[in-house]
C-alpha cells in the first residue's frame, strides 16, 4: 500500500506543480465566460455577419411576382429575362441567386434556387416562409375571404408554465434551466473522461517507450503501478474541478450582489438558478466522474501498455469510446427530450454509458431506485474493467516491437501469473 501511495503522490505532484495546471485553473472559467459572451454577441449581431444576397425571381406561375419583400441581408428582384440568362448571372457572383417558380409550383421539387455555392438555410427558409404566406393570401382571395379581416385578428402567444407537484407543495419545474444543466453535465463528463483518461494512457506510453517502466516494475507490481497512476491522475482532475466549483460559487455570489435589484435583467436568471439543487447534482456529478474515470482510465491504461506509440492507439480507442460517444450524441439531441424513456433508463444503468446518460436525466428527478441501481452498476463496472485491464497491463508494459491486436490482448488476459 505504501508503494501505491508513493506512485499516487508522484503522479499527482508532477502534474499540479506545473505552471500550466495552475494557469488553467483560472483560465478555464474565464474562457467559458468569454465564450458565453462571444456566443451571445454573435447571436445578437448574426445578421451583420452575412453579406447581402440578391435573389432574382423567375415566376412562371405569375402568383408570386412583386409579392416578395426584402428582409435583412436578402433582397428580392423581379427579372423578366429567361431562366437561362438569370442562371448565368448567378454563376458569376456568389451573392446572387435565381429563384425559379414553375407554373405547377405545388409539385414537389419544382421550386428551385440556383446559386454559385450552396444556399444558406437562412435564404431557403425565408423563401419558403414568404411563399407560404403569399400562397395563403392567394387562397383566401380565390375563396372570396376578406384577407384584411383575417389579418386583423391578433395572434395570442400562449405560454405554458410547467409546475411540479411535491410533498412540500407546488414549485416551478424550470424546464429551460434543467435542460441547460443536463446538457452541460453531459458535456463536462464526456470531455473530462477523455482528457484525464488520455493522460493516463499517454503516461503509460511515455514510461514504456523510455524503458523507465523496466526499472519501476522491479520495485512494484504492475497492478500497483496502474492503480497508483489512475488514482493520481484522478485526484488531479478532482483538484481542478474543486477549484472551478469554488471559483464559480464566488462568481455567482458576486453576480448575486451585483444584480440583486428586481429591475436587473439578470435577477430572474439568478432567482431561477437558486431553485435548482446544485449540491445534489454536484455530488452525483463527482460520483459519476470518479467511477466513469476509473472505468475508462483502466481501459486507457491497458491500451497504453499494448502499444509503442500514441499513433497505434486508434484501433483500440474507437471500440472503447464508442458507447460514450454514442450516448453523448443522444444526450444533446434526444435524451433530454425524453429523460424517462426506456432508452434513457437503460443507458443510465449500463456502466459504459451511465456517466453521461444519468447526468442528463438527473435534473428531471429520475426514481431513486434507478439512481441506486445505476451507481451500483458503476461500481461493479469499474471493478470488472480494472481487473481486465490489470491482466492485460501486466503483460503489455514489457512487450516491445510487437504490434498488438484484440486477439493478442485476449491471450495476454489468460496468461498465468
Amino acid at each position: 500500500m505504501n508503494k501505491v501511495l508513493l506512485i499516487i503522490q508522484r503522479e499527482y505532484l508532477t502534474r499540479v506543480r506545473k505552471k500550466s495546471f495552475i494557469v488553467m485553473i483560472f483560465v478555464v472559467p474565464l474562457l467559458i465566460l468569454a465564450m458565453g459572451g462571444v456566443i451571445a454577441l454573435v447571436a445578437k449581431d448574426s445578421d451583420k455577419l452575412s453579406s447581402l444576397q440578391i435573389v432574382t425571381v423567375v415566376d412562371d406561375s405569375k402568383i408570386f411576382v412583386d409579392k416578395f419583400h426584402d428582409v435583412a441581408n436578402i433582397k428580392f428582384v423581379v427579372n423578366h429575362k429567361d431562366l437561362k440568362a438569370d442562371k448565368a448571372e448567378s454563376k458569376k457572383d456568389e451573392n446572387m441567386s435565381t429563384l425559379y417558380i414553375p407554373a405547377d409550383y405545388a409539385k414537389k421539387g419544382g421550386i428551385q434556387i440556383f446559386s454559385k455555392k450552396k444556399s444558406a438555410m437562412q435564404l431557403t427558409g425565408e423563401v419558403e416562409k414568404q411563399m407560404g404566406d403569399i400562397v395563403f393570401n392567394y387562397s383566401l382571395v380565390q375563396h372570396h375571404i376578406d384577407t384584411a379581416a383575417i389579418h386583423s385578428i391578433k395572434k395570442i402567444d400562449i405560454s405554458v408554465n410547467a409546475v411540479e407537484i411535491t410533498e412540500t407543495g407546488d414549485k416551478d419545474a424550470n424546464m429551460g434551466a434543467n435542460i441547460a444543466i443536463s446538457i452541460a453535465c453531459a458535456i463536462f463528463i464526456y470531455i473530462s473522461l477523455f482528457i484525464y483518461g488520455g493522460q493516463v494512457m499517454r503516461g503509460v506510453i511515455e514510461e514504456k517507450t523510455s524503458r523507465i517502466i523496466e526499472v519501476i516494475i522491479s520495485s512494484v507490481k504492475p497492478f500497483q503501478l496502474m492503480l497508483g497512476k489512475i488514482i493520481g491522475v484522478g485526484l488531479v482532475g478532482l483538484t481542478q474541478f474543486s477549484a472551478w466549483i469554488i471559483l464559480s460559487v464566488i462568481s455567482s455570489k458576486i453576480a448575486g450582489h451585483a444584480f440583486n435589484s428586481p429591475q436587473s435583467p439578470m435577477a430572474g436568471i439568478i432567482a431561477t438558478l437558486s431553485t435548482i439543487p446544485f449540491g445534489y447534482i454536484l455530488g452525483c456529478f463527482l460520483f459519476y466522474f470518479l467511477t466513469g474515470y476509473l472505468l475508462y482510465s483502466a481501459l486507457f491504461a491497458a491500451v497504453g501498455s499494448a502499444v509503442d506509440s500514441e499513433t497505434e492507439t486508434q484501433q483500440f480507442m474507437f471500440p472503447i469510446t464508442m458507447p460514450l460517444l454514442f450516448t453523448y450524441i443522444l444526450s444533446v439531441s434526444v435524451l433530454f427530450r425524453a429523460p424517462d424513456s426506456a432508452l434513457a433508463v437503460w443507458l443510465s444503468i449500463i456502466p459504459f454509458t451511465a456517466p453521461v446518460a444519468m447526468m442528463v436525466r438527473l435534473p428531471f428527478d429520475p426514481p431513486e431506485w434507478q439512481i441506486a441501481l445505476s451507481m451500483f452498476m458503476m461500481v461493479i463496472g469499474f471493478l470488472f474493467t480494472t481487473y481486465v485491464a490489470a491482466r492485460i497491463y501486466r503483460v503489455g508494459i514489457l512487450m516491445y516491437g510487437k504490434k498488438a491486436s484484440f486477439k493478442e490482448l485476449a491471450k495476454w488476459f489468460f496468461y498465468k501469473e
